[in-house]
């Protein structure tokens, strides 16, 4: 009974966190009088100020204290850390600048494709195997973002730093595992002295964009619209299994997407209904491939 409520809890919380990431653009186009780069800046200096209140007060801060110490005694960890949140910082601003920008079914595609740029950068630094149903997979969005730059003209260099940028950060956080809510304050720590010296840079050679307007109060929100979908990952991820996280991973891009046509009313034509139709499709061949894999493990244990 309390494994079946565990469970059913787990499924809450991954769901609530890829909601609250999937309508972020809604957040985002709130703050439009404010420029984007600021935008990003502000995010960070908020989320480590978020951080550094709520760690005490969900009593994780000795957790952060202990990693923080790991990090200090290898370098090389902590130098991967200080990477992977100038990684994550360029997929924060490339969204935010997305939003700003009208790009918003460009977002959705690149967290369609992420999980499948993930299978490759785990080929090349992990040497690991896929088979040839994985590669069909892969081929599908490959020929997806093909046909959007030849056919419809539109390079999507929007959804592929999204979706590599995060690759790439999943890729670090394999090398140096440690708990969620520990590794976005670190990284926001060390990141944030990059965002203050280009706040008093701008304040002194021009003027900051921040006023007394709506985007200001929505402004100070953004620490906690950045961590809350975290700490609810972080509540399902260790309540139900990593192959079901991996398939409810889809409803963020799937909100985006929705967003994109009918809130923000994007054009989508029948040449970027066939990009999608590839990318889906690739997805689709991929979800089969890891349904199949689950089913064989538990034979495999026979």
């Amino acid at each position: 009974m309390h494994q079946n409520s565990s469970f059913k809890c787990g499924i809450f919380f991954a769901l609530l966190s890829y909601v609250m990431w999937g309508t972020l653009p809604l957040y985002w186009a709130l703050i439009h009088d404010i420029r984007p780069i600021e935008t990003l800046m502000y995010r960070i200096i908020l989320s480590l100020l978020f951080m550094l209140i709520v760690l005490p007060l969900i009593k994780q801060w000795h957790q952060f204290s202990q990693d923080v110490s790991v990090l200090i005694a290898h370098p090389k960890k902590l130098f991967i850390i200080i990477f992977a949140g100038y990684i994550v910082t360029l997929n924060w601003g490339t969204f935010i600048f997305a939003i700003d920008a009208g790009y918003v079914l460009q977002t959705s595609l690149g967290y369609y494709i992420n999980p499948l740029v993930s299978i490759v950068l785990s080929m090349i630094f992990f040497k690991e195997r896929f088979n040839r149903v994985e590669w069909l997979a892969i081929t599908f969005v490959v020929l997806g973002v093909v046909y959007m730059t030849f056919k419809v003209g539109d390079f999507p260099y929007i959804s592929l730093i999204l979706a590599f940028s995060f690759g790439i950060y999943g890729l670090l956080k394999k090398l140096v595992p440690m708990p969620a809510l520990s590794s976005i304050t670190i990284e926001s720590l060390s990141t944030a002295p990059m965002a203050i010296i280009y706040l008093i840079f701008v304040s002194q050679t021009s003027q900051l964009s921040l006023g007394w307007n709506m985007s200001t109060f929505w402004i100070l929100f953004s620490g906690a619209v950045t961590a809350l979908p975290l700490i609810a990952f972080s509540e399902g991820a260790i309540r139900i299994p990593l192959s079901l996280m991996g398939f409810i991973q889809y409803v963020g891009p799937t909100l985006i997407f929705l967003l994109g046509i009918f809130v923000f009313k994007e054009p989508f034509n029948m040449d970027q209904f066939i990009t999608f139709s590839l990318i889906w499709l690739g997805i689709l061949v991929y979800v089969i491939s890891q349904i199949v894999k689950l089913r064989k493990r538990p034979q495999q244990r026979i």
